[in-house]
């Protein structure tokens, strides 16, 4: 496997995040480990290789039987320890696929609820800014029913970065997107990690998204790490 190290750069190290688990659901099993840091790092293979499972595992939705997960220097879970971080207290944005907005709240509600999740940090992101940046102000009064399938993951990400994450965890938040929607969000995704500079998991198993998107990449089969370093050594 290619090193973490030769990647990236000494600054982005502040944003490491270390992965080890393992997970018995029926009949499949999660035996992965790996390391990455800032940009996107693209869980990348097939369905039912394991990716979902590691977005479950990292956000704290799913409790493994036996692993170690640390963002930067935040130990979330040490089986070992016995230290569990929950969901709430992991400073972690979720998008997903469906957007999974609110339906009987308006735009500008459903940001706000995000902020709500937010830490009391004058040095936060302002709505105003993301706003702005993400070009949703036309949408602030709609309700979710009257968006289209771009304006709903835009407003997704919108309120992902009002609560202020350390770290964003995306599952396969354009496979619902025709392709001219598809490019439409994907200098959003950059601008993400770029500008506001958050280290983001990123789940696919489309090519044009790697290519576009990852940093670095984590393969996976069958639940295991089969291999990581740069899209063009991986998957390309």
């Amino acid at each position: 496997m290619c090193s973490v190290a030769s990647l990236f750069s000494n600054e982005t190290a502040l944003a490491m995040i270390e992965f080890a688990a393992h997970l018995t659901q029926g009949r499949f099993v999660l035996d992965a480990e790996f390391e990455t840091a800032a940009g996107v790092t693209a869980l990348f293979g097939p369905s039912g290789s394991g990716k979902t499972t590691i977005i479950n595992l990292i956000g704290g939705l799913t409790r493994p039987q036996k692993g170690r997960i640390v963002v930067g220097d935040r130990v979330l879970v040490d089986t070992d320890r016995r230290i569990f971080v929950p969901m709430h207290k992991r400073r972690i944005g979720l998008v997903f696929q469906d957007a999974q907005l609110f339906p009987h709240l308006t735009v500008d509600q459903n940001l706000r609820f995000g902020r709500w999740f937010a830490p009391r940090d004058p040095t936060g992101v302002a709505i105003e800014l993301v706003v702005e940046r993400l070009g949703i102000r036309s949408l602030l009064s709609r309700r979710p029913s009257r968006l289209s399938g771009g304006e709903k993951q835009r407003v997704a990400l919108a309120r992902a970065l009002l609560a202020s994450p350390h770290l964003l965890l995306m599952d396969e938040p354009l496979a619902g997107l025709d392709q001219n929607r598809k490019t439409e969000i994907f200098p959003l995704i950059e601008m993400m990690r770029d500008d506001f500079k958050i280290p983001i998991v990123y789940v696919t198993h489309a090519l044009d998204e790697v290519a576009r998107l990852a940093s670095f990449v984590v393969r996976l089969d069958a639940g295991r790490v089969i291999a990581t370093g740069s899209a063009a050594g991986v998957v390309l």
